[in-house]
């Protein structure tokens, strides 16, 4: 590799997120040399630098992952046991879940997940084999024909800008920016039924803008008799008397709806607050009573609820100016939510406020309180060889139990049909899938011949990115993409030639097998 304002790899990343990583990981392992970057100073995508633990499947502790997303899970929980004073009865547990959260088997901080995911990348960081590039972004890219030249990437420090040029490129970013900037088609936001005959699909015309909602998550814990109140955010007196149409009561309330039947209900705040859905257990990223007394305060939570998605209008694709409106009123959004539970939140004993709410900053890397990035559910998405559709894994429309058995299949993956309310002004879709297989011709721009998406960005529909998009599904597409990078440029063919070919096909699919990919389930129900 060169350095300066010129870098060269065989294998260019744009994005370090959970797919960027993930692909790293695969395509140095392969001996391959590998640039990565990252807009930001946390690699690690919805795992870190947004603040998500992982949403995973029923079965996700015995089957269902590719053997390197399980090294990741198994190194958070040897992180926790390694370094932190954990309980007799804890320490003791197969599948120790740090933060003993609803939604999620292993719920933890965000800079756990980021030391785990350094240290597996750091014999190839070390080695040379990997540069990884934080905060860089893209800016521009050269073409020639329908192949990608070089993409250009500006850091956030010092303003310069690097050419990058290799073989192959995979983008991995958060909302599939390259695309624009290498003139790749895609698309965005909400097909309609006519062209795509999903069931759940808009009637009438598409609506590229109609996009799920962003999150801008926190992490927060509880000091019982303190005062943490934050300032009066600018748009507070907005959000605390705004109300969609589709919702029971004022965002700002312990009022929502039940995802899949659209019914009113109401949350509870803490565990013991007599509600049969606690908030703050939700996605709790630490539970204290599995630690020993002293080592932590208080538990520690991350919100991420529905009281704080953004569904007002949609960032992608939108001017600089309107862009920056937006993000900021998601962050608004956010610390309106906070201040509205530390001063007017109906408390179960009549009160009013909990001021104990404490933003942590120091949780997700920042000093502002709020993680580095906003949540993003949904991409630009390459149209693409595979477009995966509604019906290749909705029960409804699968009489015998079985997803579409792709024969090209590069992983697994399961997770409901999960779409948030989005900016089209619509409230949930909500719906069962079969666990689904990740065909690679999703992965498969319909003409650039040296990019493959590698994130949230493959062919999906606005509909099928509701299970598509899930942390452990972008890892195996990422982690599918370094591979199939790897390789192609071991047999000196474009990643397309290896979908058509059927013996290297096979070849490429062994490969991913024999590095612990899973390329179909076993028989098991709908979620």
């Amino acid at each position: 590799m060169n350095t300066g304002k010129q870098m060269h790899a065989e294998i260019v990343i744009i994005g370090g997120g959970v797919g960027g990583v993930a692909a790293a990981l695969s395509a140095a392992s392969s001996g391959r040399r590998v640039v990565m970057t990252e807009d930001s100073d946390w690699i690690g995508g919805q795992f870190t630098s947004q603040a998500v633990p992982p949403d995973e499947h029923p079965w996700i502790e015995q089957f269902g992952c590719t053997a390197s997303y399980r090294r990741f899970r198994n190194g958070v929980r040897d992180y926790y046991r390694r370094h932190f004073p954990l309980t007799a009865a804890a320490r003791a547990m197969p599948y120790f879940n740090p933060g003993n959260a609803i939604v999620s088997n292993i719920s933890h901080e965000p800079r756990a997940a980021l030391a785990v995911l350094r240290d597996m990348l750091a014999p190839y960081v070390h080695s040379g084999k990997v540069t990884v590039l934080e905060r860089h972004a893209p800016v521009a890219a050269e073409t020639s024909g329908d192949r990608i030249v070089s993409v250009t990437v500006r850091s956030e420090e010092s303003g310069e800008d690097i050419v990058l040029t290799g073989v192959m490129f995979l983008d991995a970013t958060e909302e599939g920016d390259v695309l624009p900037l290498a003139k790749v088609e895609y698309v965005t936001g909400a097909e309609s039924a006519a062209q795509t005959g999903e069931p759940h699909a808009l009637p009438g015309d598409p609506d590229p803008t109609d996009m799920q909602a962003i999150t801008w998550c926190f992490a927060m814990d509880y000091m019982e008799g303190e005062d943490y109140t934050i300032p009066k955010p600018a748009e507070y007196d907005f959000w605390r008397n705004y109300r969609a149409d589709f919702w029971p009561d004022r965002l700002l309330s312990w009022m929502g709806v039940v995802p899949h039947s659209l019914q009113p209900i109401t949350y509870g705040f803490f565990p013991d607050d007599g509600k049969s859905f606690s908030l703050w257990k939700y996605r709790r990223l630490i539970d204290r009573s599995l630690f020993a007394d002293g080592a932590f305060e208080s538990d520690l939570t991350v919100v991420n609820w529905p009281q704080n998605d953004y569904w007002l209008a949609p960032i992608v694709d939108a001017a600089p100016e309107e862009r920056a409106a937006r993000l900021e009123s998601a962050r608004q959004l956010s610390l309106s939510l906070l201040y509205w539970m530390q001063t007017e939140a109906p408390r179960p004993d009549g009160g009013a406020g909990y001021p104990g709410l404490r933003l942590r900053g120091d949780v997700v890397g920042t000093t502002d309180g709020l993680a580095k990035k906003p949540y993003i559910r949904e991409s630009r998405r390459i149209r693409a060889v595979t477009t995966v559709l509604e019906q290749h894994l909705s029960p409804d429309c699968r009489p015998d139990g079985k997803s579409e058995p792709y024969a090209d299949s590069v992983g697994i993956g399961c997770y409901r049909i999960d779409l948030h309310p989005s900016t089209g002004g619509r409230s949930y879709v909500d719906v069962s899938s079969l666990p689904f297989r990740i065909p690679l011709g999703s992965l498969l721009p319909v003409r650039v011949e040296n990019l493959i998406a590698a994130g949230k960005n493959i062919g999906t529909t606005h509909i099928t990115n509701g299970c598509y998009r899930l942390h452990p599904v972008e890892w195996n597409i990422g982690e599918a993409a370094g591979s199939l990078a790897a390789f192609a440029i071991e047999r000196g063919v474009s990643p397309r030639a290896v979908r058509e070919d059927a013996a290297m096909l096979t070849d490429y699919q062994q490969r991913l097998r024999s590095q612990g990919v899973e390329l179909e389930w076993p028989t098991i129900h709908s979620v």
